[in-house]
């Protein structure tokens, strides 16, 4: 599949949120701070269609859209690229990186440890 833009993910967001909405919906619950006009969310709306991100039945003279990619599916993916890019694949050097700026908090850590422990259980 082709990589969903920030933009696009704003609208996969609402989606993910709440589905099936029209386009009228999506541009009412894309955060006000986008400006986007009807014609911009239109745009997106058909962008992720062709790249089958999301799907559209027709309801009267409107369409219904829906995600065909579910959020966690995105999210591993993004992750995956991400650790790939900047990381050279590996997941250590992105933990040691929040931990040596001090982005990790006490609470995080404790939080961290516990999973692994389940993890490892």
């Amino acid at each position: 599949m082709e990589r969903i833009t920030d933009a696009e993910t704003a609208v996969m967001m609402v989606l993910w949120q709440d589905s099936p909405l029209t386009a009228q919906d999506i541009m009412d619950r894309v955060p006000a701070e986008k400006g986007w006009s009807a014609n911009t969310v239109k745009t997106l709306l058909a962008r992720l269609v062709a790249k089958k991100a999301i799907a559209h039945k027709a309801d009267g003279r409107r369409y219904l859209y829906h995600p065909l990619i579910a959020h966690k599916d995105y999210v591993a993916g993004e992750s995956r690229l991400l650790i790939d890019r900047l990381f050279g694949g590996r997941l250590m050097p992105l933990v040691a990186h929040f931990v040596e700026r001090d982005a990790v908090s006490a609470e995080e850590i404790a939080e961290i440890q516990a999973l692994l422990r389940d993890f490892k259980a």
